[in-house]
């Protein structure tokens, strides 16, 4: 939970929140086919799921002073990889600090598969 205060009072954002609100918006970067669990716990929650939910593959980690945000991303074959992740790593960054005023300091992509 990242926790701070502002003049209009206390602010909560939970890591499940920024995970689901990143993968939203990776999912729909141009390129990118879609996420890869990055723990065994995702791995065993998405057996349940009859789609992939929006927070798998996400790591994010921080405080208000900023956040590190790590994806497990599957790309299109064919694809320029270093232009998918620069989108993406600008995309991850705006939305966040204009949704909740939050910096991100640090977004490290890796990809774990290339689909055709």
């Amino acid at each position: 939970m990242i926790a701070y205060e502002n003049r209009l009072g206390k602010i909560d954002i939970s890591e499940a929140y920024l995970s689901k609100l990143i993968g939203h918006e990776v999912t729909s970067c141009f390129g990118v086919v879609g996420m890869v669990p990055s723990s065994n716990k995702q791995k065993l929650l998405n057996k349940f799921y009859k789609s992939e939910p929006l927070d798998t593959g996400i790591k994010v980690l921080g405080n208000t002073d900023g956040v590190i945000v790590e994806l497990h991303i599957v790309v299109t074959y064919g694809m320029n990889i270093n232009a998918i992740a620069a989108s993406i790593t600008e995309k991850v960054k705006y939305v966040v600090k204009e949704t909740t005023g939050i910096t991100v300091n640090k977004v490290v992509v890796k990809i774990d598969g290339i689909k055709e």
